[in-house]
């Protein structure tokens, strides 16, 4: 498929995980994009995979905290492209703490990063499209979610209220969803897992294993793409049907069932 042809894309966080995985998916269908994170060394990794597969992308380096960083990240993709398309809002930290652990250092940290640079790239971005899609990646945490996640967690339910917020002041022209992956294999989550852990974890998902990056990037292109012309103000799930579980205990076990073990 070549559904961003001659359009121009701007993936936050993408210089590893899931927003590396998104930058190929859209480069791959024919978008320019722009890669961008702290992490100079890694961003040029992702654009040098894209080059090495046909595609076209270029790397600025910003931090998602700061303003300033922001405007010039849209200034830069201007002045090399020539026009903006796609925005895929995706840069995010946790901190891993619960309501009364966490730290006013841990508040502006993830709501600086995680909610605020979503609303000041996607006014940046808004300035500069004629028309377009702007994708926000929140999490299954926006829905449910445990303890010891604040305010990740809280700041992933903002998101989806950001992006109703957004549909409705932007369009017609400007169409904005949202994508809530839930597990997805990239390296702080598979860092945090052995084989055994990954076997259970695998088998209380009911379609049989965890999500891969490939898997939310397939998800962003649709909603990025013209097929999603009639969505806008939407939240779709890519969860493998975690959050449609009620009680794990009551589960079969699904990898086994996708082996053909039961």
């Amino acid at each position: 498929m070549e559904r961003f042809t001659d359009r121009v894309a701007v993936v936050t966080g993408s210089t590893r995980g899931i927003g590396a995985g998104v930058a190929k998916r859209l480069a791959s269908e024919g978008a320019k994009v722009v890669v961008t994170g702290r992490t100079r060394d890694a961003g040029e990794a992702t654009v040098a995979e894209i080059e090495a597969d046909g595609g076209e992308a270029a790397f600025v380096r910003a931090d998602m905290r700061d303003p300033d960083d922001i405007a010039a990240l849209f200034d830069a993709t201007v002045d090399t492209y020539g026009g903006l398309d796609v925005l895929v809002n995706n840069a995010g930290v946790e901190t891993n703490t619960g309501v009364t652990e966490a730290t006013r250092e841990d508040w502006e940290f993830v709501v600086e990063t995680d909610f605020r640079s979503f609303w000041l790239c996607a006014k940046e971005a808004a300035a500069r499209m004629d028309g377009g899609a702007i994708v926000n990646t929140s999490s299954n945490h926006a829905f449910l979610t445990m303890p010891g996640m604040f305010p990740y967690n809280a700041v992933k339910a903002g998101i989806n209220g950001m992006t109703r917020a957004m549909a409705l002041d932007l369009g017609p022209h400007i169409r904005v969803n949202t994508v809530n992956p839930g597990w997805v294999a990239i390296e702080r989550t598979l860092a945090e897992m052995d084989d055994a852990d990954r076997r259970e974890i695998e088998s209380i998902h009911p379609v049989g294993r965890i999500g891969t990056p490939e898997d939310v990037a397939a998800a962003v292109a649709f909603l990025a793409s013209d097929e999603a012309g009639f969505v806008t103000g939407a939240n779709l799930l890519v969860d493998g049907g975690r959050t449609a579980v009620m009680q794990d205990n009551t589960l079969p076990d699904y990898r086994a069932r996708r082996e053909g073990q039961e």
